[in-house]
């Protein structure tokens, strides 16, 4: 007898996901998991979003890793954070140019900045951080781009979003943005690879449940970049979208494509209301 890949999938989901959503979910003792003892103030999210509250990825984690993330002196998301103010001055490229020649002080200039991106740019093309400083880099600095995921990228990318730290996420999804934005729904309710899950299958349906050993969250990008405790490293959300198209057992698509920046528009909106908390800390 032959299974369709989605009933596959939906006895996958089954057989692994246990506990109850967040207002319920409990232990065998009947008590409510380590990781939602604390209290959390619920963002209501905008009319036409499909969760009820939002909850930021914080929340679902253990108290030593909020711990972790409390601490400006511990989090270890502060040194990529460090390097990228020493970065913002550093002149590079034929121009001999650096960011803070354009931008003076990052505290002041670039406050609001990284709670508003992914946005689309003069050329019409959508960018995300990442993007628009490599942009800066190639028409401004004449300097090569920076590798997705490299040190220096996630360095800028951390130091400028830092500066929005404790400002709620806003996103435009009119006007230019619109045809991004709905490439990026579509994305996040379509199934995927062999286990045929989509995005919403753990972040949407099933968050607060357990998936095997993991805690489902929402999925909220507004911590991101983050110090991933699994990398030892701090690390853009692409890469963490990479790796969860991966655990479908599907084929994902490269960091920065035109998919990833669609649904990374589409996860900010999702999330929009929540601070952003860069840089953040993840198990």
């Amino acid at each position: 007898m032959k299974i369709k890949a989605s009933a596959l999938g939906a006895l996958a989901m089954a057989a692994v996901v246990t506990a109850a959503l967040p207002g319920a979910a409990q232990n065998d003792q009947g008590e409510k998991p380590s990781f939602l003892r604390n209290e959390y103030q619920a963002v209501k999210p905008e009319k036409a979003n499909p969760l009820t509250e939002l909850i930021s990825g914080y929340f679902f984690r253990s108290r030593e890793t909020q711990a972790l993330q409390d601490d400006d002196f511990l989090n270890p998301g502060f040194l990529w954070v460090e390097q990228g103010q020493d970065l913002w001055s550093k002149p590079e490229g034929e121009a001999g140019k650096s960011c803070a020649d354009c931008h003076q002080d990052a505290a002041a200039t670039m406050k609001g900045v990284g709670a508003s991106y992914p946005k689309v740019q003069p050329d019409g093309k959508l960018a995300n951080l990442e993007g628009r400083i490599n942009l800066c880099r190639t028409q401004y600095m004449k300097a090569p781009e920076l590798k997705y995921d490299s040190d220096p990228l996630l360095a800028l990318t951390a130091y400028v979003r830092h500066q929005s730290r404790g400002m709620p996420v806003k996103v435009a999804i009119d006007g230019t943005a619109a045809p991004y934005f709905e490439k990026g729904k579509e994305f996040y309710y379509t199934r995927r690879g062999q286990l045929d899950f989509s995005c919403a299958s753990c972040h949407e349906t099933n968050y607060g449940h357990y998936l095997r050993a993991d805690f489902l969250s929402q999925g909220q990008s507004n911590g991101f970049p983050t110090y991933r405790l699994k990398w030892q490293k701090l690390g853009s959300l692409h890469r963490r979208l990479e790796g969860c198209v991966q655990d479908t057992r599907g084929e994902t698509f490269k960091r920065g494509s035109e998919e990833f920046l669609a649904l990374e528009l589409y996860l900010a909106w999702r999330g929009q209301g929540l601070p952003v908390e860069t840089p953040s800390v993840r198990q």
